[in-house]
């Protein structure tokens, strides 16, 4: 059982990274905000049928501090940051581009004062300087020289902007008081992920994709990196627990990694292990309880 719960978490996390590694390969198939827009659209299809019932009994009882944060979560995480990772990995490798995923946790530190109350001790804000020197590393591709002028590759930026969205969205679920289930949050994320992504595809302008690699390319994003995967996350959490299956999503960068080099054929340079390094420090270093200070309490 232990086993099958291990495998599953590999495959979970394949997953997710496998959709920086298909956005990348499908950049010039495909305009960002029509293969974001599919994707939401491919899931409401495939869930709605199944909660409409109790989703439409459920939107009445929310009350409008429930309608705000699920908006909030809408903007964040419906479909603006899956967006703004497709139109940088224009600009930037997908190698470079999944390294980002690591600083989620970073993030989510910056924020929970602001939405949580929660206060940063000075450790933690010493991980948080290592981290972005990690992400200067990258972002810089290790040339010193170019930090002074913040002249980093466009593409590095709109990752961790989307990196950005996805923190205020996992602090934003803390908040929720709401009664949805998983499948119906899902769905009620996805909806107003539709009407946040509506001015961007305006602006976009871009002709519909009818070629099969464009649409395997959404199809892949919809039901394997969302559906399958979130399904699979939650089995894994329940078998493994919350803590040891949160620790195993750094594993994500090198499997991106991996990934990146078997099917792009882009293999990582000494600033990608450089940064991931000092990335995986400062996010340790933040977030992990020393345990002289625990034993002391």
């Amino acid at each position: 059982m232990r086993f099958t719960a291990w495998l599953v978490l590999l495959a979970t996390l394949s997953l997710w990274s496998g959709n920086w590694i298909v956005a990348r390969a499908v950049r010039d198939e495909v305009a960002p905000g029509i293969a974001t827009v599919g994707r939401l659209i491919v899931v409401l299809l495939i869930l709605l049928p199944f909660v409409l019932r109790s989703l439409s009994a459920k939107l009445p009882t929310l009350k409008p501090r429930d309608w705000k944060i699920l908006a909030a979560m809408g903007f964040a995480g419906g479909g603006i940051h899956l967006a703004l990772q497709w139109l940088g990995l224009h600009y930037t490798t997908a190698t470079s581009g999944v390294l980002y995923l690591s600083t989620a946790p970073i993030f989510v530190l910056l924020m929970a004062p602001l939405l949580l109350g929660e206060r940063i001790a000075g450790r933690q804000w010493l991980g948080v300087a290592i981290s972005f020197c990690g992400i200067a590393t990258i972002a810089s591709r290790g040339e010193v020289a170019r930090l002074g002028a913040l002249s980093f590759n466009r593409g590095d930026l709109m990752a961790l902007a989307s990196m950005v969205m996805w923190a205020s969205y996992t602090v934003l679920l803390r908040l929720r008081r709401d009664a949805l289930d998983v499948a119906e949050l899902i769905v009620v994320v996805c909806a107003f992920g539709l009407v946040f992504m509506a001015p961007w595809l305006a602006l976009e302008r871009a002709p519909l994709p009818f070629n099969p690699t464009a649409i395997v390319a959404i199809l892949y994003s919809a039901i394997a990196s969302l559906l399958l995967a979130y399904a699979g996350w939650s089995y894994v959490v329940s078998r493994l627990g919350a803590a040891r299956a949160g620790a195993t999503m750094h594993l994500m960068p090198a499997i991106g990694v991996g990934l990146a080099a078997a099917f792009l054929g882009e293999y990582p340079r000494w600033f990608h292990f450089l940064g991931i390094g000092l990335i995986l420090a400062g996010v340790a270093l933040s977030t992990l309880k020393a345990s002289s200070a625990s034993s002391s309490r």
